[in-house]
C-alpha cells in the first residue's frame, strides 16, 4: 500500500508494466537553483532517497530515476539580476548617508507592498469563509481545505511583514554602510532591480548564478548520502523539446498564443473530457493559491483566470530563446512535462516532490501532459504522485521566502549526515514534521541506542572462537531467535504499509532491547550452560545493519555489522596511533616504577591514558565492577562532549554543595 496524492489515500502499488514487473519509472522535481539549499530541501530529497532505497534494495525494483534542475525561472532571474545590481551599487562611491537614505526608501517600499499583500490575504479569507458557510454540504469539505490554506497564507504574509518591520527598526540604529547592508541588502537589491533591472542584458549572469547553486546543491546531496539520479535534466538543455511540446498542445487546441506568450486553455481542456486540478481540486479558481511560482499570473492576456503560461514573451532584463511565437522562455510548469515525457513517455509510475508543489505545479504538469498526449487518449499520465510533508519551524513551513530556514551546511555543523537521515526516518514521509528540540532529542537517543547495541555485540564476540564457543541452544537463544523472526515479519509488513519507516525503527528498537537483555543475562550468570552465542548475535546485528544500510544510515555493506565509523581496525596511521599511545603509557608506568612513586600517580597515569590518549583515538575505555575494563570504538567528538558534560555536572554539584555550606554559616 502506498499513499497516492491523486486519490488522497493509501492504495495498492502496481507497476505500470504489470503486477509482476520489477521495472519502474520515477520522475522527481529537482531544485530551482537560485539560492542555497536548506533543511526543507533535505526533508524532501532525503525522504525520497530513503523510499527509493527501500524499493530498490528491499523490494528489488529496477528504477529509472530522473531528476530535473530548474535553471531558467523567475526566481533565478530576479535573484541573479538583484545580486548583480547590488554588487555594482556597492562598488560605487556612496557615502554612508546616501546608502542609508536609499535603504530606508527601499525598506519603506517593501513595507507598503507587503502590507497590501497581507490586507489582500485577509480579504480573501473573509470571502472564503462566507463562501464556505453558504455552500452546499457536498462542497463544504473542499472549501474548508481551501480556507485552511488561505489562513496559512496569512500567517506567512504576516511573518514577512514582521521581518520588514524588524529591518526598519534595525536600520534606524545603523550608521555605517556595512551595518546597513547587513540589515537591508535584500531590500536594497529589490529596489535597484525595480529601477534598473531592465538594463541587465548579459545572459551569462543568469547562467553563472544557476550553475553556482546547482553545484552547491549537488555537493549538499552528496554530503547527505543521497543517491545520484540516473538522468539529470536541465531546462536550458531542453529548449527545443519544450518548444515542440508547447507547439503540439497548441496544435491540439488546448493552448493559445497572446502577444508573444502562450497560455494553457483550461476551459477547452475540460471540454475535451479532461479533469483540471486532480491533486488539489479545492485550490482551482483561487488566484492566491494558483499564482505560486508565476510572477505575471494575473494578466489581461489570458482568456480565463485559471489559464497559465506555457511560454512567456521576452521582456527587457531577462534571458530569451527563439520560438514560433517570438523570443521568450518557458513557463515554470511546462519544463517537467516536456523533459519527463521525452525520457519516460506517456505513462510513468511515480512522480515526487514537496507537498507545496501539489498545486499549481504538479496539477499543471498533469494537465500539460494529458493535453500533449490528448490524441493518444491519455487521461492519466502519472500513476502514483507522492508528496513529502513540510518541515516546520516555529509553526511555519521552512522556506526561503519566509527567511526562516537553516541551510544544509549549517545543519551539518551541528549534526552528522547519519543523524539527519535518522531524523527523517523516524517520521512519516508524507506528513508534516517539526524541526524542533523534541525530534532532535529523539534522533540523538535512537542513534545512541544503535551505537551502544553494536558496541555491545562487538564486545561480546571479541576474541571468541566462534566454533568452540558454539553450544546447544538454551531457552534464551530460542527466545531471541524467535524475536528476530517476528521482527523480520513485522518490518516487512511495515514497509508494505506506505513505507512506514518510523514503525520499522520502533520494531528494530524492540529487537535491540531483547538482545541487550540476552547479553545481560549471559554476563550476570557466570554458571551459564554456555556463553552468548556469537552466530546468533551476528545474525541479529547483521539484520539490523541491513535495515539501516537500506535506509542509508549505515555506509558500510550490510554484511559487515555496525556503523562504519566504529568498525575498528588498527591499520596504517590509526594503528600507529594506538601503538604510540601504548608505548607512551608504558614509558610513563616504567618511569614511575623506577622512582618508586606514590601508587596514586600510577592510577593518575591510568586515568590519563583512558581520558585523553585513547579518547583522541576514538576509544572508549569503561571500568567495570569486577576490575576488568572493556573498550569500545566511538567518535572522539562524542566522547569529549560526554566528558565535558560530566565535568560540568560535577562542577555544578560542587558549587551547589559549597553554596549550601556558606548559607548555613550565615
Amino acid at each position: 500500500m502506498l499513499y497516492n496524492s491523486l486519490l488522497d489515500e493509501k492504495v495498492p502499488f502496481v507497476p505500470a508494466s504489470g503486477p509482476g514487473s520489477k521495472s519502474l519509472s520515477w520522475y522527481t522535481c529537482g531544485p530551482t537553483v537560485y539560492d542555497v539549499s536548506h533543511m526543507g530541501h533535505a526533508r524532501n530529497y532525503v525522504t525520497f532517497d530513503i523510499i527509493r532505497r527501500v524499493l530498490e534494495d528491499y523490494f528489488g525494483y529496477n528504477i529509472l530515476y530522473v531528476m530535473n534542475v530548474t535553471d531558467v525561472d523567475d526566481k533565478i532571474i530576479l535573484r541573479a539580476r538583484r545580486n548583480y545590481l547590488l554588487a555594482k551599487y556597492k562598488e560605487g562611491k556612496h557615502t554612508d548617508a546616501e546608502v542609508k537614505a536609499f535603504a530606508e526608501k527601499a525598506v519603506q517600499n517593501c513595507f507598503a507592498k507587503q502590507s497590501a499583500k497581507l490586507a489582500e490575504a485577509e480579504a480573501l479569507v473573509v470571502a472564503a469563509k462566507e463562501e464556505q458557510e453558504a455552500a452546499a454540504a457536498d462542497k463544504k469539505g473542499g472549501l474548508q481545505r481551501q480556507l485552511n490554506e488561505l489562513e496559512g497564507a496569512i500567517k506567512n504574509e504576516a511573518h514577512k511583514l514582521s521581518q520588514i518591520q524588524t529591518a526598519l527598526s534595525a536600520l534606524g540604529q545603523a550608521g555605517d554602510s556595512a551595518t546597513i547592508y547587513a540589515v537591508a541588502s535584500d531590500f536594497v537589491a529589490e529596489e535597484l532591480d525595480r529601477e534598473q533591472g531592465k538594463s541587465v542584458t548579459d545572459s551569462s549572469i543568469f547562467r553563472a548564478h544557476a550553475a553556482k547553486y546547482e553545484a552547491e546543491f549537488t555537493q549538499d546531496m552528496d554530503s547527505l548520502g543521497v543517491r545520484c539520479p540516473d538522468v539529470l535534466t536541465r531546462v536550458s538543455e531542453y529548449m527545443d523539446e519544450i518548444v515542440d511540446y508547447v507547439k503540439k498542445i497548441v496544435d491540439n487546441g488546448i493552448a493559445y498564443e497572446s502577444n508573444g506568450s502562450v497560455y494553457f486553455d483550461t476551459t477547452n481542456f475540460r471540454a475535451c473530457g479532461h479533469t483540471y486540478g486532480k491533486l488539489k481540486p479545492w485550490a482551482v479558481g483561487s488566484a492566491a493559491l494558483a499564482a505560486e511560482g508565476e510572477s505575471n499570473f494575473e494578466t489581461s492576456e489570458k482568456r480565463s483566470n485559471t489559464d497559465f503560461a506555457l511560454w512567456k514573451a521576452s521582456k527587457p532584463g531577462e534571458p530569451f530563446w527563439e520560438s514560433p511565437w517570438g523570443q521568450g522562455r518557458p513557463g515554470w510548469h511546462i519544463e517537467c512535462s516536456a523533459m519527463a515525457s521525452t525520457l519516460i513517455g506517456s505513462r510513468m509510475d511515480i512522480h515526487t516532490g514537496g507537498d507545496d508543489l501539489r498545486f499549481p505545479h504538479h496539477d499543471n504538469e498533469l494537465a500539460q501532459a494529458e493535453a500533449f498526449y490528448h490524441n493518444e487518449g491519455c487521461h492519466q499520465w502519472v500513476n502514483y504522485f507522492l508528496h513529502s510533508g513540510h518541515l516546520e519551524i516555529e509553526g511555519l513551513k521552512m522556506s526561503k521566502s519566509l527567511k526562516n530556514f537553516i541551510t544544509m551546511r549549517e545543519a551539518l555543523k551541528s549534526f552528522s549526515a547519519r543523524q539527519l537521515r535518522l531524523l527523517f526516518v523516524l517520521q512519516s514521509w508524507n506528513k508534516s514534521m517539526v524541526y524542533g528540540e523534541a525530534s532532535r532529542a529523539e534522533m540523538k537517543a535512537r542513534e545512541a541506542q544503535l551505537k551502544n547495541f553494536f558496541q555491545n555485540i562487538e564486545v561480546a564476540v571479541r576474541g571468541v572462537d566462534e566454533i568452540t564457543s558454539c553450544a546447544k541452544w538454551q531457552a534464551e537463544e530460542r527466545d531471541l531467535s524467535q524475536k528476530l523472526q517476528a521482527v523480520q515479519n513485522q518490518v516487512h509488513e511495515h514497509l508494505l504499509d506506505n513505507m512506514n519507516t518510523a514503525a520499522v525503527m520502533d520494531t528494530l528498537s524492540e529487537l535491540i532491547k531483547s538482545t541487550n537483555i540476552y547479553l545481560s543475562k549471559k554476563r550476570e550468570s557466570a554458571s551459564a550452560a554456555a556463553p552468548a552465542q556469537p552466530f546468533l548475535l551476528r545474525k541479529v546485528s547483521t539484520y539490523v545493519t541491513r535495515m539501516l544500510s537500506m535506509f542509508g544510515i549505515v555506509d558500510a555493506s550490510w554484511d559487515k555489522p555496525g556503523f562504519a565509523d566504529a568498525a575498528g581496525g588498527a591499520g596504517d596511521a590509526k594503528g600507529a596511533g594506538y601503538l604510540d599511545a601504548f608505548a607512551a603509557f608504558r614509558d610513563e608506568v616504567r618511569s614511575l616504577s623506577r622512582t618508586q612513586a606514590d601508587p596514586k600517580e600510577t592510577m593518575t597515569a591510568c586515568d590519563r591514558v583512558r581520558d585523553v590518549a585513547l579518547v583522541e583515538l576514538g576509544v572508549r575505555l569503561e571500568d567495570r565492577p569486577d576490575g576488568k575494563a572493556i573498550w569500545k570504538l566511538d567518535d572522539p567528538a562524542v566522547i569529549n562532549a560526554e566528558q565535558q558534560e560530566r565535568a560540568k555536572t560535577a562542577s555544578e554539584a560542587r558549587s551547589f554543595i559549597h553554596g549550601g555550606v556558606q548559607s548555613t554559616e550565615y
